[in-house]
């Protein structure tokens, strides 16, 4: 959750959420605003949270979050700030729901907070503060889901989106975004499959891997080869081979999982399914999760205003 102070005057906030986009990224730097009960509701759905899972909150705040889907849905999990009065509210609020055993609040600041152990992750923090966390959320495992409330990702595209009409808040228009990244597993490099069973000829594809974005191309049985409408969802590929045959142009879509070195799935030729296994060859390549894009100065406008 996102914790915030209040702005008395709109130069004020103004100049609060300027200092507040540029200023390092520290956790310290996030105001506390609590998260809107049915944006919680909406974040736990979205990230599609269930008993299974283990949800680490990242600026919990109240502890609202963990509390509900620990209430509702029985999922553990447990929320970090750095509010010593925010985390005792949320311990006793915890208590009082009788939730103890599966939610638990840490005074700790969340860049050094060992969130390894995560399915899902819940955030209400400034896009600055998303951005610095991006290199350590590549880091989990592919599939973890990841929910923020207002704030995006930059340069990386959230995987589904939410508009949630909020008409009692505080600030900005009565709604709020939510945002779904799912955690891509690394599909760069080269691939090799069996392109045709009859006469073994090989196809040959290299992928270059931007967050969960796939491009790329090489060759099926000696005809030229692109890729199109390629992504990476959790373990999942899909991708498509717009293949040249002597100025024939042939189709075939893919989908399987990732594991490791190989692939496996199905390929569909002329409405035609198969089974398919491709092997990477030569190693990974290199995701890029480098990309940057400058925060919007009409977003922080629109947070604080």
């Amino acid at each position: 959750m996102l914790a915030a102070r209040s702005a008395t005057h709109s130069l004020a906030a103004v100049t609060l959420a300027l200092w507040l986009w540029t200023a390092p990224a520290r956790a310290a730097d996030v105001p506390y605003v609590p998260t809107p009960w049915n944006v919680v509701d909406a974040m736990l759905k979205l990230a599609a949270v269930g008993p299974d899972d283990y949800l680490i909150d990242l600026g919990s705040g109240d502890g609202r979050i963990v509390i509900t889907a620990a209430k509702r849905i029985g999922t553990r999990g447990f929320g970090v700030d750095l509010d010593d009065n925010l985390v005792r509210m949320a311990q006793r609020e915890a208590e009082r729901q009788g939730v103890t055993d599966r939610a638990a609040f840490h005074a700790r600041n969340l860049f050094d907070t060992d969130i390894s152990k995560a399915s899902v992750i819940s955030m209400y923090l400034l896009s600055s503060v998303n951005l610095r966390l991006r290199p350590l959320l590549f880091k989990l495992k592919p599939g973890t889901r990841l929910v923020s409330h207002d704030f995006d990702m930059a340069a990386w595209t959230p995987d589904d989106k939410l508009t949630v009409a909020v008409p009692e808040k505080t600030y900005g228009p009565p709604s709020s975004e939510i945002y779904l990244w799912i955690v891509p597993a690394d599909a760069s490099g080269r691939w090799r499959w069996l392109a045709d069973g009859a006469s073994k000829a090989e196809a040959d594809i290299t992928f270059e891997q931007t967050f969960q974005m796939l491009a790329g191309g090489g060759q099926v049985a000696g005809a030229r080869a692109l890729v199109r409408d390629a992504r990476v969802r959790g373990e999942q590929v899909t991708f498509t081979l717009m293949i040249d045959r002597d100025g024939r142009v042939q189709r075939q879509d893919f989908n399987g999982r990732i594991s490791g070195e190989s692939i496996e799935g199905r390929m569909t030729v002329g409405g035609v399914q198969s089974p398919w296994r491709a092997t990477r060859s030569g190693g990974r390549g290199r995701m890029n999760i480098d990309v940057r894009r400058d925060p919007n100065p009409d977003v922080v406008a629109r947070i604080f205003n």
